[in-house]
């Protein structure tokens, strides 16, 4: 490891990969650094993506690809199911993958344009001079050093403690954090190729559990509920277990994971003076569904690109910067997560009762021409009780 680069990438996950292989294939000296001790590893993912998400970024690989996914399916508290085929499903159909292969692939790729990579590697600290970030602390089995960097860019999970660290506000509202657990399930019947969410109040309180296949007989089973709703009795893990004891008793977990999902408006704003915030540290998760993985590889992209073009021009203060912000918060990613937040916001708010009706009139509506506004205009048709809520929603929307 060197004491000075041009860009200095705080996290080993899909977002801080994407940043240094970008910012090595442009040329700049760059170094990744992960506080674990292995890349991937422990998954705290469902770890779906969708085809054309992941073609962006990668070329799929068999030995990262648990399961490929035909469609997703929804079901309501009383049982009604909701069938999406793929071009209706978005970006939970398409491909299950293993995270911890599919990371090392991704930090690889890095190495090999010309990255440093070191693990078991903390920052522990900024380094601050003249009010902007200049690189961070680091420190190694049991030494430290500081190195410098014209550009960091925090990769460090929705923990995101470098951020704050520079004086970025992080916090995340207790109701938008998804209180989440997570087993691995061997030796249980599933539908392979489908993904399956379950919702409903006494399911998953404000959230919603999910089946992910990761091949015949197993799969990631999981639930995200509001943080606002977790208490002693009734976490996360305790509805899960409620879930698995009644849908799969005979299942059995190879791997449980727990931890918290941000899923409120991103951060206010992703830059400062030569620091850029990408990924779950920017709060950049789909707030509907709590998918992380391309948003971070995006994000990661983009602010190496704008990195480079900083450096090279001798700026990396946050007006230089605020490009990088601009560009995510105006693409399409930008875009989707705003609306998926206002739809958020509109479905936990609705009750057992509403879910199923809604989910009873959708099984009948053809889908052959789908989008967002055709499908509340027939739902509003469908459901004259619901029509105050779903006009809302449909001019929440406009």
């Amino acid at each position: 490891m060197k004491s000075h680069y041009d860009l200095l990438v705080i996290g080993g996950g899909p977002g801080g990969a994407l940043a240094a292989r970008t910012a090595a294939e442009k040329g700049l000296s760059a170094c990744l650094v992960e506080k674990r001790p292995a890349i991937g590893a422990p998954v705290r993912c469902a770890e779906g993506i969708g085809k054309g998400a992941l073609a962006e970024f990668i070329e799929p690989d068999h030995r990262w690809i648990s399961a490929e996914l035909d469609n997703a399916a929804i079901v309501s508290p009383d049982g009604t199911e909701v069938l999406l085929e793929q071009q209706h499903a978005g970006g939970k159909v398409g491909y299950v993958i293993d995270r911890k292969i599919f990371d090392r692939d991704l930090v690889w790729k890095a190495a090999e344009a010309g990255a440093d990579i070191m693990v078991k590697t903390r920052a522990s600290r900024p380094i601050i001079d003249d009010g902007g970030v200049k690189g961070a602390h680091l420190e190694f089995c049991g030494t430290g050093m500081d190195v410098t960097a014209e550009v960091v860019i925090a990769a460090d999970g929705v923990e995101s403690k470098f951020s704050k660290w520079c004086g970025i506000d992080t916090t995340v509202p207790v109701r938008e954090i998804m209180s989440s657990a997570q087993y691995l399930l061997a030796d249980i019947d599933i539908r392979p190729h489908t993904t399956v969410f379950y919702v409903g109040n006494q399911v998953a309180p404000e959230g919603y559990l999910w089946v992910f296949p990761k091949g015949k007989k197993i799969a990631n089973v999981g639930i995200g509920i509001s943080g606002r709703k977790s208490g002693n009795g009734h976490r996360a893990k305790d509805y899960l277990d409620r879930f698995v004891a009644a849908n799969f008793p005979h299942g059995k977990p190879i791997e449980c994971i727990v931890g918290g999902v941000s899923v409120c408006r991103p951060l206010e704003c992703t830059v400062a003076d030569g620091l850029m915030i990408v990924g779950d540290a920017a709060r950049v998760v789909d707030p509907l569904t709590g998918g992380g993985i391309y948003n971070a590889m995006f994000t990661g992209r983009l602010a190496a690109e704008v990195a480079a073009e900083a450096i090279a021009k001798g700026d990396t203060g946050r007006q230089a910067l605020m490009t990088y912000d601009r560009t995510w918060r105006d693409s399409k990613m930008g875009q989707t997560i705003e609306r998926n937040y206002k739809i958020k916001e509109f479905f936990i708010g609705l009750s057992d009762e509403k879910l199923n009706a809604l989910a009873q009139s959708v099984a009948k509506i053809d889908m052959k021409e789908f989008s967002t506004f055709t499908l509340i205009k027939e739902l509003i048709k469908r459901n004259p009780k619901l029509l105050f809520d779903l006009a809302s929603l449909l001019n929440l929307l406009k």
